[in-house]
């Protein structure tokens, strides 16, 4: 009787021993496609930051090739030649006014910033303008003729929104900024000139 209740105490161990190494190695089964999913996933996830990262070089070499490079230099001289070449015509234009036609000096400089604003605007109809301040930079957009074109531009690229909505809106987009300060400027100047002379100074 004790040696069969003992060979059934081992036949239950020895079931439970099976059953054990039975559930680990279903529990090893399992977790090698998850360990296998894992691996393809950071595979994947390398592969993924990699491309990025070539792709991110690639995109920069192309911004580097299409990116003109500039010359402080030559960009000075271009300016120069651009700015004095529209200084010389209006000074041409003002030796004409007070000597041909005899104005007087006041006269003849109204003339001059007229003449040259009506062919900044020509040009700019034209579509020459543009080529000559891109060529000249601030040679060609500081004197008043690229005030000119900043006012002619806009009206002409979106005059085909109307009369209202297009010339009207957009008219001063970019002169705008620039009349805004320049008489804000202008007023704290004067400003400054006016307590000036009450305290004195001037």
């Amino acid at each position: 009787m004790a040696q069969q209740t003992m060979k059934e105490t081992k036949g239950a161990e020895g079931k439970r021993q099976e059953t054990a190494t039975q559930r680990a190695a279903a529990q090893e089964a399992a977790m090698q496609p998850i360990t296998q999913e894992s691996m393809e996933r950071e595979k994947e996830g390398s592969e993924t930051t990699e491309d990025k990262e070539k792709k991110s070089q690639e995109y920069n070499d192309y911004v580097k090739q299409v990116t003109p490079t500039h010359s402080l230099p030559a960009n000075m001289a271009k300016a120069f030649v651009t700015g004095g070449a529209i200084c010389l015509i209006g000074q041409f234009i003002l030796n004409t006014a007070m000597g041909r036609f005899g104005l007087d000096k006041e006269t003849a400089g109204s003339w001059c910033s007229m003449l040259l604003v009506l062919l900044s605007v020509v040009l700019t109809g034209c579509n020459i303008y543009p080529s000559i301040a891109n060529w000249g930079g601030a040679g060609a957009l500081v004197p008043i003729t690229g005030f000119a074109n900043s006012v002619a531009a806009p009206a002409i690229e979106f005059q085909k929104e109307g009369q209202v909505f297009g010339i009207g809106c957009k008219i001063f987009t970019i002169a705008g900024p620039v009349i805004l300060f320049g008489t804000f400027t202008s007023w704290l100047l004067g400003l400054g000139y006016w307590i000036g002379k009450m305290v004195g100074i001037w």
